[in-house]
């Protein structure tokens, strides 16, 4: 059986490691994400360590790693709306192929699920690419609903992103939710 991951929030200094996992991501899954790998190669490393701390140093942003043994091999970024302090929106989430399919994917989303329910969140928006995908299909297990119309997932891109959506308080009260998943899959 596979080790599961260990998820932790990155520390300020680790802005390589966060850089590193980001720019293999974005290299792997391109059509995943809303920034292109060649928008993001071109940061320069004090961009990176700034982006990184501004979020470590956030109440309202939860970068955080994945990791077998110490090998980084996710990752997934939280924030809450700045505009609407009950909105929690998951705007990263990664992980490296060779660990998909064994949990590590839930167990972040679980953290980010539950960091949302903290921060009194009660909803968690995402985005994912339009189709039948991994990714989408462990959204709609841990509860996310489609919201409004699929829209380009980038400027000039003709690929579409769905907007999902987690009820937090709802699905705390109904017992649903990834934590519910999970327990039914111990």
């Amino acid at each position: 059986m596979a080790e599961m991951p260990i998820v932790r929030r990155f520390s300020a200094k680790e802005w390589r490691v966060y850089r590193d996992l980001r720019l293999r991501a974005l290299a792997d899954s391109p059509d995943a994400f809303g920034r292109t790998l060649a928008e993001e190669a071109d940061r320069l490393d004090a961009e990176w360590a700034r982006r990184l701390a501004s979020g470590v140093d956030s109440d309202t942003s939860l970068p955080i790693l994945a990791e077998v043994q110490g090998e980084p091999i996710g990752l997934a970024w939280g924030s809450i709306d700045p505009s609407n302090l009950g909105v929690a929106v998951l705007t990263q989430m990664w992980v490296a192929p060779t660990h998909r399919g064994l949990g590590a994917g839930e167990v972040l989303l679980r953290a980010v699920i539950a960091w949302a329910r903290r921060r009194n969140a009660s909803v968690l928006d995402l985005g994912v690419t339009c189709g039948d995908s991994p990714a989408r299909r462990l959204y709609e297990h841990a509860g996310f609903k489609p919201i409004g119309a699929p829209q380009p997932l980038r400027s000039g891109s003709t690929l579409l992103a769905q907007s999902m959506r987690l009820e937090l308080r709802a699905a705390a009260e109904q017992g649903h939710g990834a934590d519910d998943a999970a327990r039914r899959s111990s």
